[in-house]
């Protein structure tokens, strides 16, 4: 089964939708045991990272997750869910996130809009055409994905970064280590590419 987090954010509904849609099964849930239990973990979000860090810390969720990420069982952040992967971002310093993957959150320094809202493609580095995830939902090099956020993950390392877009420079929006991976951008409302890598990720095995 796979547990999708709720954590009191506002999109997890849309999320269980999608993979419905491309016939998987899931189950969301706020109990950390059920959480500890879950063959992959979804943690989807919408919304501010100190709020969210602070809930998934006294709920024991964000615990949870870990457990699940340590044992080697597949974890993947959607958007919030995605910074949240971090030690840290500027939007809340003084808030810790689940350090799963090495680097931190910025905000986007530009002349363009921010937030960033809207269609934007998704290029695969070298590692992610590698991932074996990445390398079914994506067949070719790129695909284009709906994105709605300010923030972005930064100082990775280079075979963490598995997929850029390109918003007054190029910035991480797929980012990964070892059974875990984030998504920046929205597969829920990117269609069928995000139902299909929404299906990959069902089917992952690390």
């Amino acid at each position: 089964m796979i547990a999708v987090v709720d954590y009191g954010v506002n999109n997890v509904a849309s999320v269980v939708r999608a993979l419905s849609a491309g016939g998987h099964r899931a189950s969301l849930t706020s109990e950390p045991e059920e959480v500890r239990r879950a063959e992959r973990i979804l943690l989807p979000g919408v919304g501010n990272f100190g709020q969210g860090s602070r809930t998934l810390a006294s709920s024991g969720l964000g615990d949870a997750v870990c457990e699940v990420a340590r044992a080697g069982r597949p974890v993947m952040g959607i958007c919030l869910g995605l910074q949240l992967l971090f030690a840290m971002s500027e939007e809340a310093p003084e808030a810790r996130g689940l350090a799963l993957v090495p680097g931190r959150v910025k905000r986007f320094s530009t002349d363009l809009p921010v937030p960033h809202v809207g269609w934007a493609r998704v290029d695969l580095t070298e590692p992610g055409r590698r991932h074996g995830l990445l390398s079914h939902a994506f067949g070719v090099s790129c695909q284009f994905f709906y994105h709605v956020h300010s923030y972005y993950p930064t100082d990775l390392p280079a075979e963490a970064v598995l997929g850029t877009g390109d918003y007054g420079g190029i910035f991480a929006t797929l980012v990964g280590r070892d059974s875990v991976i984030g998504a920046q951008f929205h597969p829920e409302k990117s269609q069928q590419a995000g139902i299909e890598l929404l299906s990959a990720f069902a089917q992952w095995r690390p």
